[in-house]
């Protein structure tokens, strides 16, 4: 028989507690979400942008997803991401996460999900950067991040979960504070020499693996031939590459349809040339073994970011959390719950009840 689910709320710092160290587990996760998105049984609307006349580069965003298999799930992440926020000193974006019962649709959990956004956008990075990797038959030895903010720092930390290790590591950014900020966090974390360069091109000339994590609109790298040594490229903020660079490379997606919309540079591209011809086809083909990167091009991973791995790091940071006994569920959350209104009866009062 169905009944309604406690309510919890799920802070930061649970979620950290629930991520940091566990960066392995979360990868898995993120490679279930894949296959099983990849199988068909998952449910991955499009996301739904709310943005602002007077703050144009400002936008808050929903993702709502289901997610079958054992995971068993529905929810969504709602998203902010105001740009101006980082001049303020505070992140740019912030988030939080509703889980729904897959059986009853009942929200059962509230989480704050700018880490999970975080853990999730890093564990795919890494976890393609893995998976193209070995199918082509290289490892990369020298890393560039271009974008200095906190995906940067998450991206690295997951990268060293998946077992790469790195003897160069080059940072550039439009901002030499935050370029600091980031070479400084990894020279404490990795033995590598890190190197801040002044402009994208010396960074991507001197990287076989290249992460892009701006906040781009449109693209700023022009030129194909700053790709002329076939380096891997983790485009995660989807917006850097022209449409000269994407047609110059060999491209995987997460999701073709989300992918190509939006502005992302491969929608630019499809608008360009009036086909999806470019594209190879999706991190689940590669994990499957059905498309496999060339190592004589450049090879560049574009994930428009699904709702579905949100939904999988969160199901894992709930179950880790119940599993220590820290849920913190909120009493009578759910009150107005029969069809006549019997429930909104005020009980008699009891003694010391306050």
């Amino acid at each position: 028989m169905s009944r309604i689910p406690s309510f919890a709320v799920i802070s930061g710092a649970q979620v950290h507690h629930a991520t940091a160290g566990q960066e392995q587990a979360v990868i898995t996760a993120v490679e279930k979400a894949y296959r099983l998105h990849g199988a068909g049984e998952t449910v991955n609307p499009d996301s739904y942008f709310l943005r602002f006349p007077d703050r144009p580069s400002s936008r808050i965003i929903a993702l709502p997803a289901s997610v079958g298999g054992e995971v068993g799930v529905h929810g969504m992440k709602w998203i902010s991401s105001f740009p101006e926020n980082v001049a303020a000193g505070i992140p740019r974006a912030s988030a939080v996460l509703v889980l729904n019962d897959a059986e009853t649709g009942y929200p059962f959990a509230l989480l704050e999900s700018s880490i999970i956004s975080a853990a999730r956008t890093a564990a795919s990075a890494a976890l393609a950067a893995r998976a193209l990797g070995e199918a082509r038959g290289t490892k990369p030895r020298r890393l560039g991040f271009v974008g200095a903010g906190l995906i940067a720092r998450y991206v690295h930390t997951y990268l060293a979960a998946a077992g790469f290790g790195f003897d160069e590591i080059g940072v550039h950014d439009l901002s030499a504070e935050h370029a600091a900020g980031l070479s400084d966090h990894l020279r404490g974390a990795q033995p590598s020499d890190v190197t801040v360069h002044d402009t994208a091109e010396d960074l991507i000339r001197s990287s076989d693996l290249v992460v892009f994590a701006t906040v781009a609109g449109e693209p700023h790298v022009h030129d194909p031939a700053w790709f002329d040594h076939a380096p891997l490229v983790l485009h995660l903020s989807l917006r850097d590459l022209s449409t000269e660079v994407i047609l110059s490379a060999w491209n995987a997606v997460d999701d073709v349809e989300h992918c190509l919309k939006a502005g992302t540079s491969p929608h630019l591209t499809e608008q360009a040339v009036g086909n999806r011809e470019f594209i190879a086809g999706t991190l689940d083909d590669v994990l499957a073994g059905r498309i496999a990167p060339p190592a004589d091009r450049p090879v560049v991973f574009s994930p428009f970011g699904l709702g579905v791995l949100d939904l999988v790091v969160a199901k894992h940071v709930y179950d880790a959390v119940d599993a220590a006994g820290e849920l913190r569920t909120v009493p009578d959350f759910f009150h107005d719950t029969d069809r006549y209104g019997r429930t909104l009866a005020d009980p008699a009062p009891t003694e010391g009840r306050q």
